[in-house]
């Protein structure tokens, strides 16, 4: 008898130990900016207790900015961010085990205002353009490739440039300051909304160059050693995370829940987030978009002269998730 309660015991333990371990593997740290989108859909997934019925459990943790994130990311403090397969491509280039799956097509885009002269393209000649990310910028570098393409009109010397912060470029379009904005998708959603106009975005410019694919511009970007140990962790948050998409897209209800995390009163720009937000949903992604994002890089290479891309201009093997 004494020897069967032992037994069991041990059994017991090696059950809890078990148990113990599951739930470990079940955590998942995501690092989010405050006010990115990645938010909205953590928020909804924890106050619909999605999370929950997938058997995880989210640790996040707050971002001052997308380079801190990377930083978090590479230390190992967060175990999933959202970036862009460039900065992946890059870093796999180095020896990094980074690795990319698809969270939105949204694109940036080219704005000015509803009355101004600027039709085209070439008519940016000149002209006071205000840039978001950067000189190397991946929508900067696309368009000053199609402006070459198209016009053999060279941006980069012809346009009087402004690089800055996304909220600053918008006010200054806004004051007059710049006549043409080239910003991220949300705060060009926020200019439309204010009765600006569009003049080309990011998919316009790909399919300019030759690539119709409608390639993620951004991802969930994470460590492959990380996944392949916590693969039921990761699983159920992509799960989880396509839940909260869809309900923040098709139920008005949760949409009011999200809407005092975009810090914004006006309903027009609430609903052009949304709108571009809804857009941006994953549609497709296999061999035809993966091709074209070969392609892409090849261009971005040669149009940053492979300062963003690294000294190769062949997008490296593991980028993306298998």
């Amino acid at each position: 008898m004494h020897n069967q309660i032992v037994i069991s015991i041990f059994l017991a333990l090696i059950a809890a130990g078990h148990v113990c371990a599951e739930t470990v593997d079940q955590k998942i740290k995501i690092g989010m900016l405050a006010f990115g989108t990645l938010n909205w859909e953590l928020a909804v997934i924890q106050g619909e207790k999605l999370d929950k019925s997938q058997g995880i459990t989210m640790e996040t943790t707050p971002l001052a900015s997308a380079e801190a994130g990377k930083i978090a990311l590479q230390g190992g403090s967060v175990d999933v961010i959202v970036s862009d397969w460039i900065w992946v491509a890059n870093q796999r280039g180095q020896g990094m085990d980074v690795t990319f799956l698809p969270y939105s097509t949204s694109h940036g885009a080219l704005i000015v205002p509803a009355g101004s002269s600027i039709q085209g393209i070439a008519d940016l000649k000149g002209k006071r353009l205000g840039i978001a990310g950067g000189g190397l910028d991946k929508n900067w570098l696309l368009l000053r490739a199609l402006a070459q393409k198209q016009h053999g009109l060279d941006l980069d010397k012809s346009a009087d440039k402004v690089f800055g912060a996304p909220p600053l470029l918008n006010q200054q379009l806004q004051q007059g300051k710049l006549d043409a904005v080239l910003n991220y998708w949300n705060f060009a959603a926020k200019l439309e909304a204010q009765n600006y106009r569009r003049l080309i975005d990011g998919r316009g410019i790909l399919r300019g160059l030759g690539v119709d694919a409608d390639v993620p511009s951004l991802g969930y970007v994470f460590r492959e050693d990380w996944a392949n140990a916590h693969e039921n962790a990761l699983s159920g948050f992509l799960k989880a995370a396509d839940a909260a998409k869809k309900s923040i897209c098709e139920s008005d209800a949760v949409w009011r829940k999200v809407v005092p995390l975009t810090q914004e009163t006006d309903e027009r720009i609430q609903n052009a987030l949304r709108q571009h937000y809804c857009d941006g949903r994953i549609k497709s992604w296999g061999e035809t978009e993966k091709k074209a994002a070969a392609e892409i890089f090849a261009l971005l290479h040669q149009s940053g002269e492979g300062r963003l891309t690294g000294k190769s201009g062949t997008l490296p093997e593991g980028v993306f998730w298998r």
